[in-house]
């Protein structure tokens, strides 16, 4: 898939408040954390602008979209899907975004590489009133999207195993992805090995993850690109994140500063908010922990590894077919409805979102002394990992929403929606409070220089008890 040819991108021009807060494009990371500037201006205009108009148009923020398009950016810029920021917008139902987008001449037709338009998209999320104005504009009815009616046939997604390059192949991750390199980018590849086509659970498994990945195309999530199918061994073809998973990273960094948690909390909000409200079944990811929560280039983490998610085609809850095991996913960010193999539904995943964001604050991961078989029944017994990080570090309500969200009764779990509207609070209280201390740090630092030019210039003293 070639990627744009415009080799110099506009910058992201110096940005408002609102456009930081509302599309987080670009986190503090902890090891940058003392380098950036005040208003953290230094940091944003080093992420691509075109990139920027997709998070925003995906979060509905319409003056940080005009803000960019009046800087320049290409409104029609199409990431490695071919897909638009008014693809994006037409699957949110943003119609004021979707106006704005035309009004900029965005082309209402435009196809991804699956050959879908954004009235496509909108007509596929019964976004109505998106579908209206996009034919207002001229959009071309959509054309029914091929189905395979036969197993021989090959899906439109299939790539040709001899595509990938694997001569300088690592592995990565837990060991089940390895970096290829396919049509001249570097690709992460999934493989399921011949070992295990006799267990159909794992092949049912890996159906199910090509499946889920295909429906899936949010910022905040690991981008599907193909898959190898019809030949042995099958293969799943992502996107490829150099900067790695989650788990190292803070095997490396320990303990984050609260605004970098947060800010890195709101990434996996928004995309588990997506997995969790996506149409038309909810998608209950069931292995959400550190090692499958991948950094992009901007630091934005990405949520990966769909092999265990469970779709809501039929009812509000799932059960497990059988018991898990240690094999299936880590014990120590599963809730505790699943160890017990009761009936479950998408606050599994706000219990485990709750795990992770404790262990950013706290620097090590959920009862980590313990063993890992051990966790679970401490879950059901309704213990908690305990809070032994300063009170600072869990300012402005940050311990209570953890506390809400490893709640023993599910129900009482707040919805990724909340969680999303409660970390935006917290992180603008963070980010004002950041201001105070750096403006209260230069005002010392103005009175030391003076101070300092006093000692070295006796005139200035002399002339300064004249006056008194």
């Amino acid at each position: 898939m070639e990627r744009n040819p415009n080799p110099n991108p506009n910058p992201i021009p110096p940005a408002r408040s609102k456009m930081m807060r509302q599309s987080s494009l670009a986190p503090e990371g902890e090891e940058n954390a003392t380098a950036t500037s005040t208003d953290g201006a230094e940091a944003e205009e080093a992420i691509d602008s075109r990139v920027g108009l997709m998070y925003l148009a995906n979060e509905g923020d319409l003056e940080g979209i005009k803000e960019l398009l009046n800087s320049g950016t290409d409104v029609n810029f199409q990431d490695i899907d071919k897909r638009t920021a008014l693809h994006l917008a037409a699957c949110q139902g943003s119609t004021d975004v979707v106006q704005l987008l035309l009004d900029h001449n965005a082309v209402v037709d435009a196809k991804d590489r699956w050959g879908s338009t954004p009235l496509a998209d909108a007509v596929h999320y019964k976004n109505h009133d998106v579908i209206k104005l996009l034919e207002k504009h001229g959009a071309k009815p959509p054309m029914a999207p091929m189905h395979v009616q036969n197993a021989r046939e090959v899906p439109e997604y299939e790539i040709d195993p001899r595509e990938l390059d694997f001569s300088n192949s690592v592995d990565i991750t837990k060991g089940t992805f390895r970096i290829a390199l396919w049509r001249g980018i570097q690709v992460a590849v999934k493989t399921l090995g011949e070992e295990v086509f006799s267990d159909d659970d794992k092949v049912e498994a890996f159906r199910d993850e090509l499946a889920l990945l295909q429906k899936i195309r949010h910022p905040n999530v690991v981008q599907f690109l193909g898959a190898v199918t019809q030949s042995s061994p099958m293969m799943i073809v992502t996107e490829y994140l150099p900067k790695g998973d989650f788990c190292t990273y803070l095997k490396r960094k320990r303990s984050l500063k609260p605004i970098v948690a947060v800010k890195f909390a709101l990434d996996i909000a928004r995309g588990m908010n997506y997995l969790h409200e996506h149409k038309p079944e909810a998608i209950i990811h069931r292995d959400l922990e550190p090692s499958n929560l991948l950094r992009d280039d901007s630091g934005h983490l990405k949520v990966a590894d769909f092999g265990v998610s469970k779709q809501l085609k039929f009812a509000n809850t799932v059960k497990e077919n059988r018991p898990i095991t240690s094999q299936d996913a880590s014990w120590r960010y599963v809730a505790p409805e699943v160890y017990k193999n009761e009936e479950y539904d998408t606050k599994v995943d706000v219990f485990s979102f709750a795990l992770i964001l404790q262990e950013m604050i706290e620097g090590c991961p959920p009862f980590s002394t313990n063993p890992e078989n051990e966790v679970p029944k401490l879950y059901v017994s309704n213990e908690r990992p305990p809070f032994r990080a300063s009170t600072k570090h869990y300012a402005h309500g940050l311990k209570e929403l953890i506390q809400e969200c490893w709640s023993d009764e599910p129900f009482k779990r707040p919805t990724f929606r909340q969680i999303i509207a409660r970390l935006d609070v917290i992180n603008n209280q963070l980010a004002q409070n950041r201001r105070w201390k750096i403006g209260d740090l230069n005002c010392f630092r103005n009175l030391e220089a003076f101070m300092k030019r006093n000692r070295l210039n006796p005139s200035i003293r002399s002339s300064s008890s004249t006056i008194r």
